[in-house]
């Protein structure tokens, strides 16, 4: 494991985002996605690598918030990531496949335990990231990867959504749990 039919309301103050951080991210070279045979090899290599400095800048900040880990055909992602607020740590399962369309569309990120607990999210507890996000992914494309849909939006995500699902009483710390009530 490598330690934002129905109107979404969704978020993003560009505030929240440390840009000094996503500078530092590495913008991916290789344009292909898992229908690619060995250019989708060395994309994937490129996204583990990318993912990999993430984890170092944070850890040396003291700020990492998510682990995670690919199955054996980089298609399907599943990790933790938590968040604090106060000095409550809320902790979650989060995961997404990579679309067929990727990197042209980005990963749609799934927090199961927080599914129907907020509008901000889609059926099957997919975050909403179309109003902010999705456009920013648009611009970028195929430059950015897994590292940029974890930082630019599982994160400001986390960052508006848990205090006030907390605030709600609709999600509790994490002791020894999921995070959800």
């Amino acid at each position: 494991a490598i330690t934002a039919g129905v109107f979404c309301a969704c978020f993003f103050d560009r505030d929240m985002v440390d840009r000094e951080t996503v500078k530092k991210l590495p913008l991916m070279q290789v344009d292909a996605g898992p229908t690619d045979g060995e250019d989708w090899a060395r994309r994937l290599t490129e996204e583990l690598t990318a993912l990999i400095a993430y984890q170092k800048i944070n850890m040396d900040s003291d700020n990492d918030w998510f682990t995670i880990e690919p199955n054996a055909t980089g298609t399907r992602w599943v990790g933790r990531c938590w968040f604090f607020h106060g000095h409550n740590r809320f902790e979650f399962t989060f995961q997404f496949d990579i679309p067929a369309l990727y990197p042209r569309s980005p990963p749609e990120i799934e927090l199961p335990e927080l599914e129907g607990l907020t509008s901000k999210m889609y059926r099957g507890g997919k975050i909403c990231i179309d109003i902010h996000f999705q456009p920013l992914w648009q611009r970028n494309a195929p430059r950015f990867g897994i590292v940029h849909a974890l930082s630019l939006a599982l994160g400001p995500w986390l960052a508006t959504e848990v205090p006030e699902l907390f605030s709600k009483g609709k999600i509790q710390p994490t002791s020894g749990g999921a995070g959800a009530s």
